[in-house]
């Protein structure tokens, strides 16, 4: 399924250069040049003496003379003080990789950087020759280890100082950042390195390090200051910090405080320092400094595919009603229009949503929602009008917990009540989840469970029963750039109770399609009558994909999905459907663009020969 959310605009400037949502995803255009005082083009020869790819690949990234040369740049001092500046991006990536005795080379127009006078003028043709040679040199491993001060009695070979090691300066600055937090979660907010002394032997290509560190004292956290809020109340976003004034610095709380202020969505930006010193009570205070976000948004999306048909939606939303992070946001959709010519089996939905944070506690959230659809899936015909309402809360960073209260008046059509059937549910829902991805829309690490437990009485019919459900993905990066990611996801769910035709047919379980097993039609896995499907009781999936990212912008994923759905509360497993396929991502810093095609590889008579998908973000 194409699900495609915001698409305003889709813009393209000449033949060189493509944008949509305002990221360029390739090319240059004239406009981004237009700014350029007396414009100087210039054409780059780059050599990296070596075999190693992946040195070769890391120097020639740091050099912005090779990544930018379709640009010109502004006039001779320009361009002289941009080959300055690539030297020492380009010495920098040496040491980024434990070479301490390699030689850059920059000329331009034939001179050596060095032999150029400052106000050189390069006022030959066009476009000027620049030249980089690159020499790597030996890498070097480390040699002395010294930890002075109050880092002493701290083992370097803990954060990777270890003679023989790893010399390389991200290396080095990453154990040293690791020693300093060590000190500071010991509730120290002022421990720092003092003095660092490096010494390269080049007779043994060993590398000595000196680092001299002081903690400082154990202190509490004092008043925290807000810079930035206008529209949101500031008073507020100091609450929702959870910063209590007393309470013994911890950087992993600030850490999570940070977050939580990003999840409000009022904030495009949000850093929290310490202080530089403590106050005279011995704590130590806190500066909060964010940028606010446009409050009010709007747009209008897309969605297709060659099972489901087609589809349109619009949104509108308020990120702070109130002040306080107060989250409304009205939509609608209407879906099935490439399916059917019939206004009257078109898909309609109408919802609003409403969140308030901070209701009992900064980890807390209420939220309600209202939304009134009227759909005709394969497996039945709706009307249905859903109202809930309840609280969210993070135990920590990783855990959420939630309970509701929710009200569901239903009007259902489907193979079991072919005259039709009506149900008012009663349930609360009860959620439980745990995500220590690295990130949710293209994790490379990390592990995501939900566990969902839902009591539910049919007020209409004096039925009653309870929903289980039960997911999880876990996610594993191959290599120092994850440049293979396999991932896994298994789900299983059980309705126990009541017999399948006492369960509204939009509350059973349905298998198939983009969200599930691909390669079949949505809701085209699972029990059937006169062709119908009928959902079930029970179901199970999985799904393994290899995600390989064939460079910075295009990834290649194989993938098998299986699935099944049983009318029993307890699934099938000899009738497992399975599909396979494969898929292409394009990488975009608001999350992959994903397309995949899939067959069935156990079709039955009325499956599909294939199905096409597309949306934002990985399938799982």
């Amino acid at each position: 399924m194409l699900l495609s959310s915001g698409i305003l605009a889709v813009e393209t400037q000449g033949a060189s250069a493509f944008e949509i949502f305002g990221i360029k995803l390739w090319g240059s255009s004239k406009e981004d040049d237009a700014d350029v005082v007396d414009p100087l083009d210039y054409a780059v020869t780059f050599e990296v003496d070596t075999t190693d790819d992946d040195l070769k690949e890391a120097i020639e990234n740091a050099s912005l003379l090779k990544g930018e040369e379709d640009r010109p740049v502004s006039g001779s001092l320009g361009l002289l003080a941009k080959a300055r500046n690539d030297r020492e991006r380009l010495v920098a990536a040496l040491f980024s990789k434990a070479h301490y005795d390699g030689v850059v080379t920059i000329s331009i127009a034939g001179k050596n950087l060095d032999d150029l006078a400052p106000d050189a003028v390069f006022d030959g043709p066009q476009p000027v020759p620049v030249s980089i040679t690159v020499q790597p040199g030996s890498m070097f491993t480390l040699g002395d280890i010294v930890l002075k001060g109050d880092a002493a009695n701290i083992r370097g070979a803990d954060f990777g100082l270890i003679a023989g090691g790893n010399a390389a300066s991200d290396a080095i600055l990453k154990a040293e950042a690791g020693i300093v937090r060590a000190l500071k979660e010991e509730g120290r907010p002022l421990a720092k390195v003092t003095s660092r002394t490096i010494v390269a032997d080049h007779a043994t290509t060993t590398l000595d390090v000196t680092l001299d560190v002081a903690a400082g004292p154990i202190a509490g956290y004092g008043a925290t200051t807000v810079e930035g809020t206008e529209a949101v109340d500031r008073d507020f976003t100091v609450y929702m910090t959870g910063l209590e004034p007393g309470r013994k610095y911890s950087p992993k709380e600030i850490e999570e405080a940070r977050n939580r202020l990003l999840a409000l969505e009022v904030f495009s930006s949000v850093s929290i320092n310490e202080a530089l010193a403590l106050d005279p009570t011995g704590n130590i205070p806190m500066d909060v400094r964010v940028s606010e976000r446009k409050m009010r948004y709007f747009g209008a999306g897309a969605t297709y595919s060659n099972t489901e048909g087609a589809g349109l939606e619009g949104y509108w939303g308020h990120r702070n009603l109130f002040g306080r992070a107060e989250k409304l946001r009205i939509s609608g959709s209407i879906g099935r229009i490439s399916d059917t010519t019939e206004l009257g089996k078109l898909n309609y939905n109408a919802g609003i949503m409403f969140e308030k944070p901070g209701v009992i506690g900064p980890a807390s959230k209420f939220f309600a929602n209202l939304k009134a659809s009227y759909e005709h899936p394969d497996a039945y015909d709706i009307f249905s009008v859903k109202g809930n309402a309840g609280v969210s809360y993070e135990l920590t960073r990783q855990q959420t917990v939630s309970a509701s209260l929710a009200v569901d008046y239903s009007d259902i059509e489907d193979a079991l009540n072919p005259d039709g059937k009506r149900y008012l549910l009663v349930s609360t829902p009860l959620q439980y989840a745990f995500d220590n991805r690295d990130d949710k829309l293209n994790p490379t690490r990390g592990f995501r469970a939900l566990a969902y437990v839902e009591p539910t009485y049919d007020a209409l019919n004096g039925n009653a029963f309870v929903k289980l459900k039960g997911e999880g993905s876990a996610y594993y990066g191959l290599g120092d750039q994850n440049r293979f990611v396999l991932a896994g996801r298994v789900a299983m769910g059980s309705i126990l109770g009541a017999g399948l035709d006492d369960v509204p047919a939009d509350r059973r379980f349905y298998s198939g399609g983009g969200g599930s097993v691909r390669g079949y039609a949505y809701q085209g896995i699972g029990p059937e009558i006169n062709g119908k499907p009928t959902g079930g009781l029970s179901y199970a999936e999985t799904s393994v994909e290899i995600r390989y990212n064939y460079n910075d912008k295009i990834g290649i994923v194989p993938f098998i999905d299986a699935g099944t759905v049983s009318a029993r509360q307890f699934p099938d497993f000899g009738t497992v459907k399975v599909g396979a396929g494969i898929g292409v991502r394009y990488l975009t810093p608001f999350g992959p663009l994903r397309v995949d095609v899939a067959v069935p590889l156990n079709p039955g008579p009325g499956d599909p020969s294939y199905g096409f998908y597309a949306g934002v973000g990985q399938a799982f």
